[in-house]
């Protein structure tokens, strides 16, 4: 065993030590079948064969989040005491599920979530647990909330989140049953946060619908922009209305050990749930999440339950049973490597790892203000800032994107670093999160410097389909067909009446159609139906959750927002294209606006979920969708 550990040390050493390989080196499926596909040997291979073959054919087909150039996504660059804490609780198998069989790890994971506690600002006794990153944690705070609130799933309550959160708030309202009438997506500001005024009108008007706002979920950290959402407001208006407020705190949480984090993540403490990541700036190896809950028991009375064959598994007096407190039943020792990483290195080096991130962002904002080249697309925020380059000689907005969706693929290939690219109100941008605690001045520097000075050809977004729906609609399974037919609203005049087919030519017409090729037209018209409203009739109505987009052939329409009219619209004109679009999972923005005909309309209707298809049917009018998308988003 211990000749068998020094080798498998010393190759792993010898690979972290070794700056020249890459932040990331793909493979196809083919190249790795080749690579490693074949049956299990019948006798033993010896050892050294075997971990040649993962140095040669297994680890470099993987992105290497601590290098020092590794700046995408949100990296996970862990320490070696770390590393060690994990393979100690690996060697020895720990079960950390019952105080019985894991008295000792699970003291030390109460100690880590009382020091978890304490810089958060919550009280000693409140609950908390390990689990395996920010999506485990944010559906169990959710499901939390929905026990402590209503027990079983009720079709009353709603789930209100901005359009900055986490994709895994969409999975874990899809896994626990919220329909898409049940989820409020919200626009942010031009900041990149959550308006409380914008939070507050959509709470209230769900109370008036007789609907019971159940869970708001605020972003510190959010994944795009790193922005931060006003905590203290938000939680006023949440809890005063009744809702569990919770903190997706996963990438920005533990900033609170900083001078400058604290002052931007005022008011987490008043939230009833945060996320933690701290596989992310508390420099754990993945996996290591934690999910804070202020209510005493509030874990337990969600999660616990005690068959027979664990009755020997009983709690000592001050003890806990961490299966009782999450989903898992058999898990393992987590708080292991953070115990030992944090009293090797003591608290400070962590601090000052967490502000010298915060030092290098500023300085990739400094340089991107500085240049002539690039631009800055969101403020920013943490350790993130997004922008992009201007190319003078791009024709458009596309070949724009293209040529800066080429600057990212051309720094993977230089092996200088790696960034990652989103968008932001439907504009590509270019997005650097600093966080590894390897990252130094001069790796800066040089990212920056390729991306400002090198000739790229333009290139696509890369993506590959998967053969399989990546991100499943709700409404698509029985269940949520069902529901939609029986609940979610439809457009005014509408009533469920058969409407007359659309005719193409007609169709051609219009502004949004005209460069759609005729011999494409009928497949475009077969999408909608047509309508008609009198004067004075409400077409959608602000902060409901009809999808449906439109297109007006005749007459005339009125876009209002309580007393205030956004926008007149006439023959040409569409709306309806941001609630009919798709955030995630079938999930999407409620109506944003009130709009009313002010004189008899004729409509082209395309129905719910027909307006992806429409912009892949016709690309050149999704790329006005897309334009208008940009423009009609609130920024303040």
């Amino acid at each position: 065993m211990r000749e068998l550990g020094y080798r498998t040390v010393d190759m792993l050493v010898e690979r972290l030590s070794d700056e020249t390989i890459p932040p990331l080196r793909r493979a196809s499926p083919a190249e790795m079948r080749r690579r490693l596909a074949g049956p299990p040997p019948a006798q033993p291979e010896p050892f050294g064969d075997i971990l040649a073959r993962l140095d040669e054919d297994v680890l470099p087909f993987t992105s290497r989040t601590d290098h020092p150039g590794y700046l995408a996504f949100i990296p996970s660059c862990g320490t070696w005491p770390a590393a060690l804490g994990e393979l100690v609780a690996s060697a020895c198998n720990v079960y950390a599920g019952s105080w019985m069989e894991s008295a000792g790890p699970s003291q030390l994971e109460l100690d880590v979530l009382g020091w978890f506690k304490t810089w958060i600002g919550y009280p000693p006794d409140a609950d908390g647990i390990l689990v395996g990153g920010g999506s485990a944690a944010n559906m169990t705070a959710l499901a939390a909330a929905r026990e402590a609130h209503v027990g079983f799933m009720s079709p009353e309550v709603v789930l209100y989140l901005s359009d900055q959160a986490h994709s895994s708030m969409a999975r874990a309202a899809r896994i626990l049953g919220f329909r898409p009438d049940q989820v409020r997506v919200l626009p942010v500001d031009s900041d990149f946060r959550l308006p409380p005024e914008t939070l507050a009108a959509a709470l209230d008007a769900d109370v008036r619908a007789g609907r019971r706002p159940l869970f708001v979920s605020a972003s510190a950290g959010a994944t795009n922009t790193g922005s931060i959402d006003s905590l203290a407001a938000l939680a006023q208006i949440a809890h005063d209305r009744g809702a569990w407020f919770h903190v997706d705190a996963a990438y920005g949480g533990f900033a609170v050990l900083t001078e400058r984090g604290r002052g931007w993540l005022a008011g987490i403490e008043r939230a009833d749930s945060i996320t933690l990541d701290p596989h992310k700036w508390l420099y754990q190896p993945v996996e290591c999440g934690c999910l804070l809950v202020r209510q005493r028991d509030g874990l337990r009375s969600a999660f616990e339950i005690t068959p027979d064959y664990l009755s020997d598994a009983e709690v000592l007096d001050g003890g806990v049973n961490f299966a009782d407190l999450g989903i898992q039943l058999t898990r393992s020792a987590r708080a292991l490597k953070i115990w030992i990483s944090l009293r090797y290195f003591g608290l400070d080096a962590f601090r000052a790892a967490i502000d010298r991130s915060l030092d290098l962002a500023e300085l990739v904002r400094r340089r991107v203000e500085a240049s002539r080249s690039f631009e800055l697309m969101a403020p920013p925020s943490l350790g993130v800032v997004c922008f992009r380059r201007r190319f003078p000689r791009a024709a458009d907005v596309d070949e724009l994107d293209a040529l800066n969706a080429g600057l990212v693929a051309g720094l993977e290939e230089s092996a200088l670093g790696l960034i990652s690219s989103t968008r932001l109100r439907g504009r590509y941008a270019l997005r650097i999160c600093v966080l590894n605690h390897t990252t130094r001045a001069e790796h800066l520097e040089r990212v920056l410097d390729f991306l400002e000075h090198s000739e790229v050809e333009p290139a696509g977004r890369g993506l590959v389909d998967p053969g399989y729906d990546r991100n499943p609609d709700v409404r698509d399974t029985p269940f949520g067909r069902r529901a939609a037919e029986e609940t979610e609203p439809h457009a005014a005049g509408d009533a469920r009446e058969p409407r007359a087919a659309v005719d193409a030519v007609e169709l051609l017409r219009l502004k949004l159609f005209s460069g759609v090729p005729a011999d494409e037209a009928e497949g475009v018209a077969a999408l909608a139906t047509e309508l008609r409203a009198a004067t004075g009739d409400t077409l959608v109505e602000q902060w409901d959750s009809s999808r449906d987009f439109f297109v007006i052939a005749e007459g005339t329409a009125a876009v209002r927002s309580g007393d205030k009219t956004l926008a007149d619209l006439a023959a040409g004109d569409f709306f309806g294209e941001l609630a009919a679009l798709d955030w995630g999972a079938g999930y999407g923005y409620p109506r944003l606006a009130t709009v009313v005909a002010t004189s008899r309309l004729r409509l082209f209707v395309f129905p719910d979920r027909c307006l992806n298809e429409l912009m892949q049917l016709a690309p050149s009018a999704g790329k006005l969708v897309r334009e208008a998308v940009e423009a009609r988003l609130p920024r303040d």
